[in-house]
């Protein structure tokens, strides 16, 4: 099909615009021509002609999904503002570097120090109520460097800052259900057992007014729920999984002798003993999607490179892709779109994996640096302003 071009202008929050005339699709006003478009996946659109290109970057058209990551440099004399954070456009297949949050003093989060070369210091962060959220990092004192959540919010291109956490800490279980960001256990300054059995929540979608984070802070605030019977949680990172109105955690990574599971029943406001099949298959990075209205629990085996997905009716795990060399090393991983995104190798790859498609299909992000190690992707609607 062919598509009339025209050059396109850009105003001055820098968003590409397309001019009244030519009609995107002949015979119809632009804004019932957007209207069918913006049903088409952007994708097609690009392919097709540089107007319906120029189109897909425009707010008349509903942002697509692009990939986000917390990308480290691994050259472990570099400590200063050693984290940054990027979103790819898969459209173009480009990265993009996020503005960084503006902070005082300015942030500077830690992954790696020369002093301990064989630890890695985690950069904990979740996807909630469509925004980017990083809850917990290590300051270059060794301290627990955020007082508040950082929250990034694509609908305004902006970083801003969330409640105060009654206790900043590091190491601890983060996750998220719905709107609603879970923070669980993990050591401050100094190891406490209270903190470590605390678990408290932030509902996002009540800061919210309409489509943007509100400003009144009054209205944020973190509420403490019902506490861990012991510290076992607090000994590294741990991903907490939102997934059928509970948040599911495991207290080490991969396939340990030592791994305990823990469920918390959000309605009942209570931990329950993770089943015992959900425990055993959890060896490796896991992750929920939403599918044809069904929570869908996925986990990568780090060993191995299979994919397998969570029934919670037989309680065991069924394969969905057989082992691969890419997803082997598994560490993180997002779901959205019918993709799932994998870090693997350390850090150096993001793999893709498509299983919709049939058969599956499976590719690699390289990160947008080369001497960069990735920590973490998430995946969220493209940034509609700065970038």
């Amino acid at each position: 099909m062919k598509c009339p071009l025209k050059k396109s202008t850009t105003t001055d929050d820098g968003q590409t615009t397309v001019p009244d005339d030519p009609h995107l699709l002949p015979g119809l006003p632009n804004h019932l021509s957007q209207l069918i478009l913006s049903t088409v996946r952007p994708s097609l659109l690009s392919a097709v002609c540089r107007r319906w290109r120029h189109l897909i970057y425009t707010p008349h058209f509903p942002p697509f999904l692009s990939l986000y990551a917390t990308v480290a440099n691994n050259d472990t004399s570099h400590l200063s503002d050693s984290v940054d954070f990027f979103t790819f456009d898969p459209i173009s297949a480009t990265w993009h570097p996020l503005p960084p949050p503006t902070t005082v003093p300015p942030l500077r989060l830690l992954h790696r120090h020369p002093s301990f070369i064989s630890r890695t210091l985690s950069v904990q962060s979740v996807t909630v109520s469509g925004c980017l959220v990083v809850i917990a990092a290590t300051g270059n004192n060794f301290l627990p460097a955020l007082s508040h959540p950082l929250v990034f919010d694509p609908l305004t291109g902006d970083w801003c800052v969330g409640p105060p956490l009654n206790d900043p800490r590091r190491w601890c279980a983060a996750g998220c259900f719905r709107d609603t960001v879970y923070v669980a256990s993990g050591v401050g300054a100094h190891y406490r057992g209270d903190v470590a059995r605390r678990v408290e929540k932030w509902d996002v979608k009540k800061s919210r007014i309409g489509n943007k984070l509100s400003d009144l802070r009054d209205e944020w605030r973190w509420e403490e729920v019902a506490g861990l019977k012991d510290g076992r949680f607090s000994r590294e990172a741990v991903e907490a999984v939102g997934y059928k109105g509970k948040i599911c955690m495991v207290n080490v990574k991969g396939n340990n002798a030592g791994k305990e599971g823990a469920v918390y029943h959000i309605e009942k406001n209570r931990w329950e003993k993770m089943p015992p099949g959900m425990v055993a298959g959890w060896n490796g990075a896991v992750a929920v999607a939403a599918e044809e209205e069904a929570e869908v629990m996925y986990v990568v085996d780090e060993e191995k490179g299979g994919v397998r997905k969570y029934d919670d009716e037989s309680d065991c795990w069924h394969e969905v892709i057989q082992g691969s060399e890419l997803l082997k090393g598994a560490e993180q991983m997002a779901v959205g779109g019918g993709k799932i995104c994998v870090v693997a190798g350390g850090g150096a790859r993001i793999t893709v994996v498509d299983v919709v498609a049939e058969p599956v299909r499976m590719w690699v992000v390289d990160p947008p640096r080369p001497e960069s190690e990735v920590i973490s992707v998430h995946i969220l609607r493209r940034p509609c302003k700065g970038l």
